[in-house]
């Protein structure tokens, strides 16, 4: 039994120890998603074996117990995907972690997903967790990470986290028959690990945030293996991929004045390999019950800039990002994000449309496209994915 299976058994043992006690005043809570999902991209593929067709569909349980007056409680959260991609058919357990809380601190242990930031088109700080790389293109989906979080909130000098990560977690990449992929299928397995340790390097975090008048303000610094694969290409095209350890401090910054919101996400990485600056600056500026009918439409508008340039692994180096956000606050939840990236070097942008829609009291309906346009050979990343525009339409139901 290794170390990551060990963390298992104990919150599980938790779990069963205090559903047996007659004195705790347990309560529990449990939720069923149950998503089906097709993909269809517009393009035939680039590379041989791709498809374009892709229904799909997910299971994702939730369950929480917690006693003691909430002050402790173990939280659960799985997830199972099967889709025609045999390397998108895929499980994860997203959270499993037993939390105690007491006066102004926070004890978690087990795997839990923590974010950081505030921009919207790319979010820089957000180191803790590896991303689900199959699961969406924009890495907003993210993988549980085994931790130790222990959250100490003060009233005048700000809330304090502190991180200890035992076990680093591979990023999961397309199989053959999957889109947003390299020429060649990349084998999570054979990806290395710049650390004698490789999975098992113990990683550190520190996170400080706190409000001062119409500033929000978060430092960070983590050091251990990086959640990105650093990777290098030899001239035969073969594709050579490691994790190298790394120190990235963080800076995430957002002021509120009147109907703006200013925001900033600012980094620096240090590793043998490569060294790196790269920030996320924008803002905000919504219009609030639009006639009165409680419509919220949000302008968006940022620049992004990555020293790494064209091996900018999110191929977002010297771009500009315009969106909308419209809320409608009604009582179906309906919202739509509109947005476009641009490249300032190039002739590369990228579309997207995102909305949800809930029906009833039970079922959400979610649309997503996103085109890519004119996009250059010269394109590290992007030029893998320029055949691979999309429409994708999902149905959950809760129980």
């Amino acid at each position: 039994m290794n170390r990551f299976s060990t963390v298992l058994y104990i919150v599980f043992g938790l779990s069963a120890i205090v559903s047996f006690s007659q004195e705790s005043n347990v309560t529990h809570d449990f939720e069923l998603e149950l998503g089906l999902e097709y993909r269809y991209f517009i393009d035939h593929a680039q590379f041989m074996g791709q498809k374009q067709h892709f229904p799909s569909f997910s299971l994702q349980p939730k369950y929480a117990l917690d006693w003691n007056d909430g002050a402790e409680s173990i939280n659960a959260t799985a997830f199972f995907r099967w889709d025609v991609d045999d390397s998108r058919t895929h499980w994860d357990i997203r959270e499993l972690y037993f939390q105690k809380t007491k006066n102004n601190w926070e004890l978690n242990v087990g795997l839990k997903k923590v974010y950081w930031g505030v921009t919207e088109s790319n979010h820089l700080v957000d180191i803790i967790n590896q991303t689900d790389v199959v699961e969406s293109f924009d890495g907003e989906q993210k993988l549980g990470q085994p931790m130790v979080q222990f959250v100490v909130t003060t009233n005048t000098v700000g809330t304090f986290n502190f991180f200890y990560l035992p076990y680093h977690r591979k990023r999961n990449f397309p199989g053959e028959k999957g889109r947003f992929r390299f020429p060649v299928v990349i084998d999570r397995d054979e990806i290395l690990y710049e650390s004698r340790a490789q999975e098992w390097h113990q990683d550190f975090a520190f996170r400080w945030f706190h409000y001062f008048g119409a500033f929000d303000v978060g430092l960070s610094h983590f050091y251990g293996t990086g959640r990105e694969p650093l990777f290098m290409f030899d001239n035969t095209g073969n594709i050579n991929a490691f994790y190298p350890v790394i120190n990235q401090t963080g800076l995430d910054l957002q002021v509120t004045h009147n109907a703006f919101l200013w925001k900033l996400e600012s980094i620096y990485r240090n590793a043998e390999a490569q060294d790196f600056f790269a920030l996320t600056a924008g803002l905000e500026f919504t219009f609030s019950n639009i006639d009165g009918n409680g419509l919220d439409i949000g302008l968006l508008s940022e620049y992004l800039y990555d020293e790494r340039d064209a091996l900018a692994l999110n191929a977002l180096q010297n771009d500009v990002f315009f969106g909308s956000r419209i809320a409608f606050n009604d009582t179906q939840d309906t919202s739509i994000l509109l947005g476009g990236i641009t490249d300032l070097e190039s002739s590369s942008k990228i579309f997207s449309i995102e909305a949800s829609r809930r029906f009833g009291s039970n079922w959400v309906a979610e649309v997503e496209a996103r085109v890519f346009s004119g996009i250059e050979a010269n394109e590290f990343i992007l030029s893998n994915f320029r055949d691979d525009s999309f429409f994708r339409l999902r149905i959950s139901r809760f129980f």
